[in-house]
């Protein structure tokens, strides 16, 4: 890093500051004390701010480029000195460099699982973390909030503070988001790109930054959750379950797989669901014959009575006749 002024006798006449660091967010100029004459120059480097601070007030502002200073552009510093008639003596304030480039591939992380309401699964708890791009927009709001009267302020001494901030409103954000966890667990980029807006108001106003990118790569839910996922992934994938069924079925039979109680059992299983997921089936009698089990399963009687006979199905043998309760279709059915 060079630092580079020429002074004549006590007067600084020319400000500038080269950064050959990459983490340097902002650097107060070495004055030793001395006074900035009337038309020294300011030269203000692409990627960098240069603001003048006087007696603890935000005076002017500057951006890239070579500056003269007399009174013309220093409205702000001419009304903080109290200069009636203009810039006409030297005089003392403090020059800050600020960069204002793109800081990139900072990590963030959630230390803690963010608690967020779903409409399917209730109440989550989701982990998070990824990478954010930002760089200073608002140079008196960053000196004042997160830089503060350091004289040399790098990334370093700045990153787990800018981590826990992020981390903060990435909880509030996606807390009120109300992005479902099953689009959360499934689509990072665009949940990045839904968070930014929300995130974005509160850095910029807070801290005088804005966020390039946010970028979500892994959110991370509960076990129970994620199985709960994974069964609705199933179902989707299966689609049509009453001929996922009789595909399966079809498929035993020519590999001469399960008998013909099984067979009853895999068929009246498959019906169940299939008969759940397209509409719940008509009330049942407390106590039915095959027949009447048969129908409400969309199978055949035989397959009924094979699975009585197996005893994978539960009841009652009566003579030559089977007799089940509803409560054992049902827990067969559950099983």
């Amino acid at each position: 890093m060079g630092i580079k002024s020429f002074a004549a006798g006590e007067l600084i006449e020319i400000i500038e500051w080269t950064d050959d660091s990459r983490d340097t967010l902002a650097f107060r100029f070495p004055d030793a004390d001395r006074q900035i004459k009337r038309g020294a120059q300011l030269v203000v480097r692409e990627s960098q701010l240069a603001q003048f601070v006087y007696l603890g007030q935000f005076g002017d502002t500057f951006g890239p480029g070579r500056h003269t200073l007399v009174t013309g552009n220093i409205p702000v510093l001419t009304t903080l000195q109290g200069w009636k008639y203009g810039f006409e003596s030297p005089f003392k304030a403090d020059v800050y460099f600020v960069v204002t480039r793109l800081f990139t591939g900072n990590k963030w992380g959630t230390a803690n699982p963010v608690m967020v309401r779903d409409a399917d699964f209730g109440i989550v708890r989701l982990r998070a973390f990824g990478t954010y791009d930002f760089r200073v927009v608002d140079a008196p709001t960053f000196l004042k909030e997160v830089a503060g009267t350091d004289d040399h302020f790098v990334l370093d001494a700045f990153a787990d503070t800018m981590r826990s901030r992020v981390v903060s409103m990435f909880s509030d954000a996606l807390a009120g988001s109300r992005i479902p966890v099953l689009d959360v667990a499934s689509r990072y980029g665009e949940l990045g790109n839904a968070l930014l807006p929300l995130i974005n108001p509160v850095v910029r106003d807070k801290y005088g930054l804005e966020l390039a990118s946010f970028v979500v790569e892994n959110v991370s839910v509960p076990p129970d959750v994620e199985a709960a996922i994974d069964k609705r992934s199933s179902v989707a994938a299966v689609g049509n379950l009453t001929d996922y069924m009789k595909y399966q079925i079809a498929q035993g039979v020519e590999k001469g797989g399960a008998g013909v109680a099984g067979l009853g059992a895999e068929l009246a299983v498959g019906a169940s669901v299939a008969q759940q997921m397209n509409g719940a089936p008509a009330a049942l009698p407390e106590l039915l014959d095959p027949a009447a089990a048969a129908k409400a399963l969309g199978v055949s009687e035989a397959d009924v009575v094979a699975s009585l006979e197996s005893g994978d199905l539960k009841g009652k043998k009566i003579g030559s006749q089977w007799r089940l309760t509803r409560a054992a279709l049902q827990a067969f059915l559950g099983s």
